[in-house]
Formats: structure tokens, sequence, C-alpha cells
């Protein structure tokens, strides 16, 4: 693949990210505006959006399967259009119902980008975790990015135009997409630009379990870490960020942004070091952090937050690497589709699990001694990994070619 037609994968996977997570993330900022038109109550508009979540998570297996078994650059083309064209649909809503399928299309349509974009990225990428730590600041853009467009649209013009207008450049950007791949600009490969001497059966297996695993207890700590930030900050912080919901969602939105960002510095980690020492490390510190935040009160509780946020975040990269390293080219979307639904479904406990240690306890002491435990088991998991120095690249053959194929 020549270098110009890898840049440009690259850039259509960094804004990809953005839209993945901006355009999913409209709909809980406009329903502020939807309500009073439409006459209804918050709790009766916010179930609407129960089957686009579970449809962005549930169809990344099978958009990653497509993407492997047909075409990486065209499941790219397809999420685009579709997540576009969906989203504009969903402003032209009349009804709850219009609204709820217009939603759950662009979820369908946006479930492509996790599982076929971050293999299709990996693929173009010489420098694996440089880009990687670079889709991830893009996706945190993203995720920031949503609730700012959908509140300054809604006020300055209407929450329908929230939907449509990022909704056609969504769409626009998959026709300059579309454009490049028919024009020959952009090829599709079945070539890593970083080719790797092959993985034993023994440490694929090895890994495939291990990973299962650690991205079982990675998804636990994120998702009860996001659920109960706000309430932390607000019972543990108040003195600092006062009593209203302005100072809690600044604090929540600044160690989300930040931890994003620090994803490039994962990245950068990853390229030059072990990932299997990166990974081991970010879930060794998590544990100590987590204990900490046990009895944090104040702007400790806000730091140790955002240093557990930015544990979460540096091993990323790391993370994706080891699943690429150990996953046969030829189903490395399916594996990612795979991570995406096993992280996504299984972090789901995390909401009964909070409410349960919260109604016992009347805190989240608890809740963090079982996070850090979450973090120390998967540290421990992470010894089981293959071990020895990253692969050295090889050279591209014939015989690699072959392989990839």
């Amino acid at each position: 693949m020549s270098t110009h037609s890898a840049g440009l994968s690259l850039g259509f996977s960094y804004v990809g990210h953005i839209y993945s997570h901006l355009l999913t993330l409209l709909f809980p900022t406009l329903v502020l505006s939807i309500g009073p038109e439409w006459g209804m109550g918050y709790e009766q508009l916010l179930p609407l959006a129960l089957a686009a979540s579970i449809l962005f998570g549930a169809a990344a297996l099978p958009a990653g399967w497509l993407g492997d078994r047909w075409s990486a650059s065209g499941m790219m083309v397809i999420f685009f259009l579709g997540t576009g064209a969906c989203t504009v649909a969903t402003g032209f809503a009349r009804t709850p119902l219009e609204l709820a399928l217009g939603m759950a299309g662009t979820g369908l349509f946006a479930s492509i980008y996790h599982p076929v974009g971050i293999a299709w990225l990996v693929r173009n990428a010489k420098n694996r975790g440089k880009a990687l730590g670079i889709n991830g600041v893009y996706g945190s853009i993203g995720v920031a990015a949503g609730p700012l467009v959908a509140g300054v649209l809604a006020d300055l013009i209407s929450w329908r135009m929230a939907f449509i207008l990022p909704g056609i450049a969504c769409f626009a950007t998959g026709i300059a997409m579309a454009l490049m791949v028919r024009g020959g600009s952009m090829m599709e490969t079945k070539v890593d630009a970083k080719v790797e001497a092959p993985a034993t059966r023994d440490d694929i297996v090895r890994a495939f379990i291990v990973l299962s695993v650690t991205m079982v207890f990675s998804g636990l700590i994120y998702q009860c870490l996001s659920l109960a930030m706000p309430k932390v900050f607000s019972e543990r912080a108040s003195d600092v960020l006062g009593t209203g919901s302005i100072g809690v969602g600044a604090a929540v939105a600044a160690v989300y942004l930040g931890a994003g960002f620090c994803q490039y510095i994962g990245g950068y980690l990853a390229d030059r070091y072990s990932n299997k020492s990166i990974y081991l490390l970010t879930f060794l510190l998590q544990v100590p952090v987590c204990v900490v935040l046990a009895a944090a009160t104040g702007i400790p509780a806000i730091a140790f937050t955002a240093s557990l946020a930015v544990m979460q975040t540096l091993n990323g990269p790391s993370e994706s690497i080891l699943l690429a390293r150990y996953t046969p080219a030829k189903w490395r979307a399916t594996a990612f589709g795979a991570k995406f639904v096993l992280s996504i479904g299984v972090s789901a406990a995390g909401v009964p699990l909070i409410a349960w240690i919260y109604g016992a306890t009347g805190g989240f002491e608890w809740l963090f001694f079982v996070m850090a435990a979450m973090a120390a088991a998967a540290a421990v998991a992470c010894l089981s990994l293959p071990g020895g120095r990253d692969a050295t690249p090889v050279p591209v053959t014939e015989k690699a070619v072959a392989a990839a194929d």
C-alpha cells in the first residue's frame, strides 16, 4: 500500500472516531429541548435511546465479521453514509416511535466503527501505538463535542437541526471517502503496514483467554467509575465544586478530557516499550489508587479519580496492540468486535453493583475496594500473557502476503 493511501486511511479512521461518539451522544442533551416541545417528561423520552444503545454494542461483532470477510474500507463507507443518513432522519422525526427508530439506525451503523475502524487503523499504521493514541484523543473529542454541539445548535437553531447538520457532515464525509476509494486514492489491503512474525498457536490461545479476562475487568472498572464519579464528587468535593450540578459536571468533563488526551502518551509508550509490561503496570497502579479513593475527600478525591481515569486510558493502546498481535489479520475486525461486545455487555453489571453497594453501605468505600480487587485480578491475569519482547517487524514478502490473506 502507498504511503498516501495509508495516510488517508488513518485520517478517515480518526474522523470516524469523532463521529461514532458525537452522533450517538446528541440525544441525552437534546432530550431537554424535545421534552417541552412534545409535552413529554425526561423519564418518558430517555428510554427511546435504549434500542440505539443495545445495537451500538451488540452489532459490533457482525460488523467486524463483515469487515474481515468482505471489505474494511467498504464497511467504513457504509459507516459514514449510514450513520449520517439515520442521524439526519432522526431530525425529521414526528413521533416518539420515529425518533426511536432513527436513533436505532444511528446506533446500528455507528457500531461498525470500533471493530472495523480500529482494525483498519492497526493495519495501516506503521507506528501502531502512536496511531492508536491519536485515535483515542479524537474519540475523546467526540465524547466532549456531542453534548456541546447538541446544546449550541439546539439553542441557536433547533433540536432538529442539531441532528440534521452533524448528520449531513458525516454523510458528506462518507461520499468523499467513497470517491477516493473508487478513484484509487485509497486502496484495500490485507497486508499490515507493519508486518510481524506470526504468533504461535499456543500464544494466540493463551492471549485470547487472558485478554478476555482483563477486558472484562477493565470494562467493569470503567463503567463503575463513569457512573459513580458525579455522585462521588457531589458528596466528597462539594466544598471545592459547590453544591450545584455545574461544578460537578465541569469536573467530570475535565477528568475525561484530560484522561482522553493521555491516550497519546499511552501510544507513545506502546511504541517504545513492552506492551505486556505497560498493560500490567497500569492495572497494578490502579490498585493503590482505588484503595486511597475509598477514603479520599475534597481535592484529593478529584485528583485520585483523575489518576484512575488516566491509568485506564494509558493502557488502551497497549491492549489494542496486544489484541492485534495475537489475532490473525484475517480475523482482526471480528476480534475487535468481540472485545467491544464483551467490554460493553459485561460492564453493564456495574449498574446493579453500584446500586447494591451504595444501598447497603450508604457510600462508595466498598465500591472502590471491589474495583481495587478487580484491578489486582486483571494484573495477575496479565502475568500469563505470552512473554518476551514484542515481535520484531519482518519484511513484507510473498509469504507474508499469503499468510495475511
